[in-house]
């Protein structure tokens, strides 16, 4: 198993580690598995704040606390990523990884934030 994380990790490294600050077990999506992972899912965080990837492209996250909400549209880039185009015409693209047991959301400039279970 660990020799498949490995090879997983060599062939989308060079292509996600231009812009994502990836630690030790961190293991990276392919397109198919993410888009499998989130369309029709909520993922709620650790801050209570909740990203819903909606079936039809959709994306609107939930600030903790009743802090409002931000709407915008999802896609998944060739190497993994999740691109989210919010209607206030602003842009991210965030990785998700696996690391043992846990789902982890890796931001450009290397915050992590892990995934409730």
């Amino acid at each position: 198993m660990r020799l498949i994380v490995l090879v997983m990790m060599v062939l989308t490294g060079p292509a996600l580690a231009e812009g994502f600050a990836m630690k030790q077990g961190d293991a990276a999506f392919d397109l198919e598995g993410l888009d499998g992972r989130l369309r029709g899912e909520v993922l709620t965080f650790y801050d209570d704040g909740q990203s819903h990837y909606y079936e039809d492209g959709r994306y609107s996250y939930t600030y903790a606390n009743d802090g409002g909400s931000a709407y915008g549209y999802w896609d998944i880039t060739p190497e993994g990523a999740v691109c989210i185009e919010f209607l206030n015409e602003s842009t991210r693209c965030d990785l998700y990884v696996k690391n043992g047991d846990r789902l982890i959301l890796i931001t450009e400039d290397g915050h992590r934030f892990p995934v409730r279970p």
